[in-house]
């Protein structure tokens, strides 16, 4: 390997929240090799994701620009061929690049996976072993599927899927219970696996650059075997109550902070899907370790760049809501840690507002290669040496969510969430209410904070190239 091209390794999982780490002080999650790497690294600890949905979000991880800039607001569309990449980067300075595991850049489904190689190919990955996540397994056939069904696993698998969508369309709630796969077939057991062999059969000159997608913890909620059981629900930290809108909330933005699941959605419940969640995380942890003890074994572990990262957070009862798609803490913050080679400067923690669009520059230039053009994400490498470096005042994020697009503007302090009108949905002062029960979008005393952080979100999108979302500012909120 050259002696200025060190190994990358970018472990993401999917749908982590930035709390979900015994490091980040969790009080019931156990998480001993994610927090190995943050001992070695530096721990972003206000990371926020440029979208709470899974395509928009990785679309950005890998072109390094906002979801207006590539205009994929939701699950649906691809990046254009042209669009310049971390991988393709890295390829071209000399890397053999590697994709193993869950991608979710363009929409799965019908075809097999391995039929849809080339547009990994295209986009800078030379050695491509792709797999759905856990929902699109369902229809969509890929090297684990035929292994599954290898073994007499994937009818059962699949039948299981279709008797929780089932009964979650009937009962209004999601499903809880453990996976019926052996704990070395589960999903992540697989795609960690891969990973392990891929390291330990690594033989090229070239320095490698390696992602590995996992697909938890994104639900279902169904952790196999013993991760299971491994966390009891009734030790679960509670969820924040949801909290009605005040008089002075528009009716507009009162109806968005109403958006919640139902009563189905109880407490007891609550606490299950929880502690099916931290299963599903302890897991993935098991397998990260795994893939550093291969990286000891191998001899690069000195010579490895490592970034940790989840593509948005989960809302897990919190205001009473599952899932993503919204800008509160639990969905907005996520995961990210930056391990330089050997370990240097390990043990550092960082609550600069860095973005997941930043992964991207920073990788790079840890390798000495330069930023492309266009790219709307900052180097983290500066907070590598200083974490108290301010890297920007404001993150933003993007996505459309209920037939509308929406927006956020994000400080140290205050949260404003607008729509595609200009209208105000959400202002929370963070510092002073941390929960984010007590929206301020229309209050009196909250006017100059309001506007402060509307003009916040155009500066934004003036700064950043290309269009504002549709009718932006047409209107007043």
């Amino acid at each position: 390997m050259s002696a200025e091209k060190p190994h990358v390794l970018i472990l993401m999982t999917d749908q982590q929240r930035a709390d979900c780490l015994s490091g980040a002080g969790h009080a019931q999650l156990k998480t001993p090799n994610m927090d190995r790497l943050a001992a070695e690294g530096t721990h972003f600890t206000h990371a926020c994701t440029v979208s709470p949905l899974c395509m928009p979000a990785r679309a950005s991880f890998l072109c390094g620009r906002y979801v207006h800039n590539h205009d994929m607001w939701g699950n649906a569309g691809e990046l254009a061929p042209q669009d310049e990449s971390l991988f393709r980067r890295l390829r071209h300075a000399g890397y053999r690049t590697a994709h193993i595991g869950k991608s979710h850049y363009y929409p799965q489904g019908g075809l097999h996976m391995r039929d849809r190689e080339p547009y990994l190919h295209a986009r800078g990955f030379d050695d491509v072993h792709e797999t759905t996540g856990p929902w699109a397994t369902r229809n969509t056939d890929s090297y684990m599927t035929d292994h599954w069904n290898d073994l007499g696993l994937l009818k059962t698998f699949r039948d299981d899927y279709e008797d929780r969508r089932r009964l979650g369309h009937e009962r209004g709630v999601p499903v809880v219970r453990p996976s019926p796969l052996p704990v070395e077939e589960f999903m992540d057991s697989y795609i960690g696996r891969q990973a392990v062999r891929f390291i330990e059969g690594y033989d090229r000159d070239e320095p490698f650059a390696l992602f590995v997608g996992f697909g938890g913890p994104h639900e279902p909620w169904d952790p196999p075997g013993e991760y299971a059981d491994m966390f009891d629900p009734a030790d679960t930290p509670p969820p924040i109550d949801p909290a009605e809108p005040g008089d002075w909330v528009p009716p507009h933005a009162a109806e968005w902070q109403r958006l919640r699941w139902g009563d189905a959605l109880t407490a007891d419940l609550i606490r299950r899907i929880r502690a099916a969640y931290y299963g599903k995380i302890a897991l993935i942890d098991r397998w990260f370790g795994e893939i550093l003890s291969a990286c000891e074994r191998k001899r690069v572990l000195d010579e490895l760049l490592v970034v940790f990262w989840s593509d948005h957070g989960e809302m897990l009862g919190d205001h009473r809501m599952l899932h993503k798609s919204r800008f509160y803490e639990s969905a907005l913050r996520v995961p990210l840690v930056v391990r330089r080679p050997g370990g240097e400067g390990g043990g550092r923690r960082s609550a600069a507002l860095a973005q997941t669009v930043d992964i991207l520059p920073t990788v790079l230039e840890a390798v000495g290669l330069e930023t492309p053009t266009g790219c709307m994400g900052k180097s983290l490498v500066p907070l590598l040496e200083d974490p108290s470096t301010t890297l920007r005042e404001a993150a933003f994020s993007e996505v459309s969510s209920h037939g509308r697009r929406i927006v956020m503007a994000r400080t140290d302090r205050h949260k404003y969430v607008a729509d595609e009108h200009g209208r105000g949905l959400l202002l929370f002062d963070i510092e002073r209410d941390p929960d984010e029960r007590n929206n301020l979008v229309g209050h009196p005393d909250a006017k100059g904070v309001e506007a402060e952080m509307r003009e916040r979100l155009l500066g934004f999108y003036l700064k950043s190239q290309f269009t504002m979302p549709n009718g932006f500012w047409a209107e007043g909120s």
